[in-house]
């Protein structure tokens, strides 16, 4: 019950401070006060407004809001979510164009199960969706799963990605961002031993933990500074009163965005105190750079105790997938056995999270794998969000991936050597992204 209490107090205060943003507002905003102008009533309503966004995000699931694609025949048509393969912990979403063909290029996104939703990866769809069929995995929040669907750590993750790749079958082309790539490489690893057929034709990881003791960041750090004991007892609760999934033992997405936010709070204080301003002065306006940014920064959801615990000590800690020591279900995963699976590492030169080495000590573990297999990229000037989502994924990062792929697809040439496909480099939208929108020095 100490547990549920804590859960519910927390989810109470952010409850609390949505309630008193909508409050102010309302005040300041008060008909009456306008015979009386004052900046200390305009300076309210500027809280009140920004305050109440704030503290509402935090419990919502972004939108995918896709934009409208334009089709062969040139009319635009929406772009609409499929669900694949339902499952208890994640979903494997397609985005349909209607009336369109079927793509030449499959891919599928691994989006990362760290804190915020797979809707993080909102602007990398939208980048590739004008040249390949594209599907996601969309992890659900751990509060809203009940106790009876049983646990999930980091060997499910991974057996959910297996049969994910089995129903898309062998012509996939995988793309893991951050956290995943390792879990990405296993399940890969896991296919050649288990089920060849089942394996993609290529796997691209950006910016993942394959090796955290290849260069150290305040991530790995922390992982280090404390006992499983104590990082339980400090990170892990029950879910509250209020969500389906009432009594699972979660590690809180409040409490890891107050980790999030407390690793730049310098930077996020003044970006809203900024924001009030702009509020104040009618300048702010709903979709703006702050609200892009924040509504889904601010956007988290729970993970399973067992999740976040196994990937702190046996990605981390234990080093299982640097050394090679994976196991699944029991059974010991070799990533010597990837073969014909061709592998590519993208790395951002200024990434805090998963600092340069980290990745691509990937390739050293491929060591059945022919060199002409192997690739990596290390993007100078780019931060963690930045290479997947940023201006440095759509106008360098991108093009080289589809090449990749193209060079290592179905009738291809063996190796990176082979004639790739044009890439559509004027496909790509424009369009602001977390990346883009982000306050100087904030981790996003």
């Amino acid at each position: 019950m100490r547990q549920l209490a804590t859960y519910d107090l927390i989810e109470t205060i952010r409850n609390t401070n949505q309630w008193l943003g909508a409050t102010a507002q309302a005040i300041g905003g008060y008909p009456a006060f306008a015979l009386m102008p004052n900046p200390a009533l305009t300076w309210l309503s500027a809280w009140g407004e920004v305050t109440e966004r704030t503290f509402q995000r935090m419990v919502v699931k972004p939108d995918w809001n896709i934009p409208p694609m334009v089709r062969g025949d040139g009319k635009e048509t929406p772009v609409r979510t499929e669900i694949v393969v339902e499952r208890a912990f994640g979903d494997l979403l397609q985005f349909v164009v209607p009336g369109r063909k079927t793509q030449a290029r499959k891919i599928l996104l691994v989006a990362p199960m760290s804190g915020h939703y797979a809707t993080l990866l909102r602007s990398t769809v939208i980048s590739l969706l004008p040249d390949a069929d594209v599907f996601i995995t969309d992890w659900h929040n751990a509060r809203d799963i009940p106790v009876s669907e049983g646990k999930f750590d980091i060997e499910d993750y991974t057996l959910y990605l297996v049969d994910f790749l089995r129903e898309l079958g062998p012509d996939t082309h995988v793309i893991a961002v951050c956290q995943p790539a390792p879990l990405a490489l296993a399940a890969t690893a896991y296919l050649a031993d288990e089920d060849p057929s089942a394996q993609p034709r290529t796997l691209t990881l950006i910016g993942g933990p394959i090796d955290p003791g290849a260069a150290p960041t305040e991530v790995t750090d922390f992982g280090h500074s404390v006992t499983m004991g104590q990082l339980e007892e400090m990170m892990i609760q029950r879910v509250g009163m209020k969500y389906p999934g009432i009594g699972r033992m979660v590690y809180p997405g409040l409490l890891q965005l107050q980790s999030f936010i407390s690793m730049n709070a310098e930077t996020h204080f003044k970006a809203f105190r900024d924001q009030i301003n702009r509020v104040a002065q009618g300048k702010a306006a709903d979709h703006d750079k702050h609200n892009k940014f924040y509504d889904e920064y601010l956007a988290v959801m729970d993970m399973t105790a067992e999740f976040y615990l196994s990937t702190v000590e046996r990605i981390f800690k234990n080093g299982e997938i640097a050394s090679n020591s994976f196991t699944v279900a029991g059974k010991a995963v070799d990533i010597g056995k990837i073969t014909t699976v061709a592998v590519k590492t993208v790395e951002g030169s200024k990434d805090d999270i998963s600092a340069p080495g980290q990745c691509v000590a990937a390739l050293d573990l491929l060591t059945g794998l022919p060199d002409d297999k192997k690739a990596s990229h290390l993007e100078e000037g780019a931060g963690h969000y930045g290479i997947f989502a940023g201006k440095s994924w759509r106008n360098n990062i991108r093009p080289l991936v589809l090449e990749f792929i193209d060079a290592n697809g179905a009738g291809s040439k063996q190796g990176s050597g082979g004639r790739s496909k044009t890439v559509n480099k004027d496909n790509v939208r424009e369009l602001p992204t977390v990346a883009d929108a982000a306050p100087k020095g904030a981790h996003a």
